[in-house]
């Protein structure tokens, strides 16, 4: 997956025998410290005031619930998923890791996200990261989608999602990212330029040349930017903002985000967008 906005972690010498996917997905794809700090800077920065709850859509292992009842005690995340093996994983391992005055703090609901039930509304915050709202492939999906979450929110409540686009995105490729102790192999397997629709793949590769192929799979829509906006606009979001990363000197990613309605024509670019109830 394309990784300009997320950190690398250290991880003891794993093969595929041995590694725990999951894991393998959090140090290589997920940084929830970077994330959190934006999205906790971002609602004060609009709000003038902190969050307090905030509910995780397709949660998969809670990792950014569980950061987001670290920061503060009066925080208190929920996390919706489709999975029930992956919630139960994530009960096993991030939520045991966490103290029991946080663990209490952290709600999982093995839900749709078009339909997360009364422990799921009335929050200040809603996620939908590492692009997995792009499994609504249809138009009137995603708008249900958006029309659900915004029914979601408090009063002056706000929806963070992120974005990779840029030529590259549409492209059949296969990318490799050294990591820690194994590769990390994003696989954009197949692309429709009629529909949009993809399929995409994570493998893992490891020193001593076994694989873990096909650990993730992703039968998604490329969404552009402009089709996005446009239906979080119909979904009555009373305003949406795409914040850019920055660049140093050498046309890197610095990791910090600004707002902006001029964008450049990247090959490739990830991008953060906030739908203001």
């Amino acid at each position: 997956m394309p990784a300009t906005k997320k950190g690398v972690r250290r991880s003891s010498r794993l093969t595929a025998a041995t590694a725990d996917r999951h894991v393998l997905y959090g140090l290589s794809v997920q940084n929830v410290e970077a994330e959190i700090d934006f999205v906790d800077a971002t609602f004060k920065d609009l709000r003038g005031r902190r969050a307090a709850t905030l509910r995780e859509d397709f949660c998969g292992t809670a990792n950014t619930s569980c950061e987001w009842v670290r920061r503060r005690p009066a925080n208190r995340a929920i996390g919706v998923d489709l999975c029930a093996d992956t919630l139960a994983w994530a009960g096993e391992h991030n939520l045991a890791a966490l103290r029991p005055a946080q663990r209490s703090r952290v709600t999982l609901l093995n839900r749709n996200v078009l339909d997360p039930g009364p422990r799921g509304r009335g929050v200040d915050i809603v996620l939908a990261m590492n692009f997995s709202y792009w499994i609504f492939t249809r138009r009137a999906q995603m708008l249900q989608y958006f029309r659900s979450v915004r029914e979601s929110l408090r009063p002056g409540g706000i929806f963070f999602l992120d974005h990779y686009g840029g030529s590259e995105a549409l492209t059949e490729t296969r990318e490799k990212r050294p990591m820690e102790g194994f590769t990390y192999v994003w696989d954009q397997h197949w692309y429709n330029p009629i529909t949009g629709e993809m399929t995409c793949y994570i493998d893992f590769e490891f020193p001593d040349g076994s694989k873990m192929k096909r650990a993730f799979e992703y039968h998604w829509r490329h969404w552009t930017l402009p089709e996005i906006r446009d239906l979080l606009e119909e979904a009555g979001f009373a305003r949406n903002t795409v914040y850019w990363e920055e660049e140093d000197e050498d046309g890197e990613g610095t990791g910090e985000y600004y707002a902006t309605e001029r964008g450049t024509a990247d090959l490739a670019f990830i991008t953060y967008i906030v739908a203001e109830k």
